[in-house]
């Protein structure tokens, strides 16, 4: 958070599994797509929140399936955890909000009076979340009753069905809903108030988010019936409200362009990069465009010509270097004759590269510090460097005549380490 100073250009909360995460997608293509756009277009001023009803056990697990970038802020356990940045800092702000009229043992004690009710696996019980399975033909009569007896026994709680089967009970401060509006007033209080937040789901959890002032919203085309049967008797006519022709991520991407919120052309999606037009030229853009070539490059689907190979060595100072993380030194330059002899070698296979976290700091008038994670999925092998680069704007027309290539160094991130590195390239 500390490295939005001002208002965030856009903020985007959304939810995960089948809205930012496609499960029927084994390729992971919108999301890849949305990563690349994000990182190229808005991650050195906007916001990324991920809001989830899963635990912080299933999150983390979900981030070793998918490619997933690092959100500034996570709202998990259906709006009763807040979080910052990756070492995921609690908001102890929010967890006194929700101990207001809560009290875990009462709503523990009631709910085993209700054969109907399965209780969810023990990482998804949660100090103010209890959930369970329960038969979406019981379900409305078991919420009443349940309301009924929780209410005598002096809590105010909040009951979420979604997903046909998930009941999850909460505080009635919680949800994701209001974990957002906590988050909008908390934001305005700072005086950093995101300019525009648009807000993304695809199932019951989810609708609360659509009924904050002031933010658009898009529910994805897979959106569940529970969703749509929601927005038809209570946002029907909203025009901040749409439901949109894309899946999952791509949807959101839509969305960006319906509502005019900022770029929404992903590097992944432009086959010439210099046809790629930018609201914000920024050393992001640089990045994801130099890594994306290299797994073009590799999987056979940019041209073998020597027209690309001299562009790359002319975005590359003469002298500029490559530290690998085993601690051997190279020239870019010697790096880029060592990738033309791997031209197509992944093709056909499963090889993705993308690049998460990229913070470019200023540190001249024409000279970038760029840190990222460079991600490099490879078969099921996935492996990551936290990258330190050094990037000059080309010529004296600042930014806008492109970037130059000063230096480039690397280290393992802890567990993901690649077991060849004789391929290892950049």
């Amino acid at each position: 958070m500390d490295r939005i100073t001002k208002a965030a250009r856009l903020m985007i909360v959304s939810d995960l599994d089948h809205t930012m995460v496609d499960h029927h997608d084994p390729e992971n293509m919108s999301l890849l797509r949305f990563n690349a756009l994000w990182e190229s277009n808005y991650r050195h001023d906007s916001l990324l929140v991920f809001s989830t009803g899963r635990s912080p056990t299933l999150y983390k697990q979900l981030r070793k399936e998918k490619p997933m970038l690092t959100p500034d802020i996570t709202i998990m356990s259906v709006g009763t955890e807040i979080t910052y940045g990756s070492s995921m800092l609690p908001d102890d702000g929010w967890v006194k909000i929700l101990n207001q009229k809560w009290d875990r043992n009462v709503v523990i004690e009631e709910t085993s009076k209700f054969p109907e009710l399965t209780l969810q696996a023990e990482t998804e019980q949660r100090p103010h979340k209890v959930s369970f399975y329960v038969d979406k033909t019981e379900a409305q009569v078991v919420m009443k009753e349940l309301s009924s007896r929780l209410e005598k026994r002096g809590l105010d709680v909040k009951l979420i069905y979604s997903g046909g089967m998930d009941l999850d009970v909460l505080p009635q401060g919680a949800g994701k809903g209001q974990a957002l509006s906590y988050l909008l007033n908390k934001l305005k209080t700072e005086g950093t108030l995101p300019v525009n937040t648009l807000a993304c789901g695809d199932s019951g959890n989810d609708a609360e988010l659509f009924s904050i002032p002031d933010v658009y919203g898009v529910m994805v085309s897979n959106a569940q019936e529970e969703l749509l049967q929601w927005h038809a008797e209570n946002a029907k006519g909203n025009p901040n409200i749409i439901h949109a022709k894309e899946r999952c991520a791509a949807g959101i991407i839509e969305a960006i362009g319906h509502f005019n919120l900022g770029s929404n052309t992903s590097p992944r999606d432009v086959a010439d990069f210099v046809e790629c037009k930018l609201d914000h030229v920024n050393p992001g853009y640089e990045v994801v465009k130099f890594y994306l070539f290299y797994e073009r490059w590799r999987r056979g689907e940019a041209a073998n010509c020597e027209t690309y190979i001299a562009s790359l060595k002319a975005s590359c100072d003469p002298t500029a270097t490559f530290v690998f993380p085993t601690g051997v030194e190279k020239t870019l330059h010697e790096c880029i004759y060592a990738m033309k002899g791997c031209y197509g070698d992944q093709k056909g296979k499963q090889f993705r590269v993308w690049v998460d976290r990229v913070l470019s700091t200023p540190t001249g008038s024409n000279t970038w510090l760029v840190k990222f994670d460079k991600w490099e999925l490879s078969g099921d092998e996935r492996c990551c460097c936290v990258t330190t680069a050094k990037i000059n704007a080309k010529g004296s027309g600042g930014a806008s005549d492109g970037y130059t290539w000063v230096s480039v160094q690397q280290k393992w991130l802890e567990g993901y380490e690649k077991k060849d590195t004789s391929i290892w390239l950049f």
